[in-house]
């Protein structure tokens, strides 16, 4: 069972930056891909980045390339995501997730992932 634990949501002004991080524990967290995700009032969730078990490989949305890079410490056991140019469109909870395997086919749906961490808060003022 693994547990997941995002940090480093807040509320920030329009063009700002923030990262955010995710913990991993109760698992060898190099067997797992991981992922970002968030959803806003009233959307589904949506699909933000994920990244490969040694950080080798990774993928973003399209809409938000170039602006968010996801990384990971393998010897911390954490997640990040490292989000610029922030608008107020990025507001919604992001979502640290699991997927088990070595895969370097990288799962941009939910179902592709096994273990979800709680959610943090991102706001963006205009």
């Amino acid at each position: 069972q693994v547990q997941l634990v995002e940090s480093g949501g807040g509320l920030v002004q329009a063009g700002s930056s923030l990262r955010l991080s995710c913990a991993a524990s109760g698992g060898t967290f190099t067997n797992y891909c991981m992922g970002w995700f968030r959803q806003a009032p009233g959307l589904e969730r949506e699909f933000v980045a994920a990244i490969n078990w040694n950080g080798g490989i990774t993928r973003n949305a399209d809409s938000m390339k170039g602006r968010f890079t996801i990384s990971r410490d393998n010897t911390k056991n954490m997640v990040y995501l490292q989000m610029n140019s922030l608008k107020p469109d990025d507001t919604a909870v992001y979502y640290c997730a699991a997927g088990w395997g070595r895969t370097s086919l990288l799962r941009v749906t939910g179902d592709g992932y096994s273990y979800w961490g709680q959610g943090t808060q991102v706001t963006v003022s205009s």
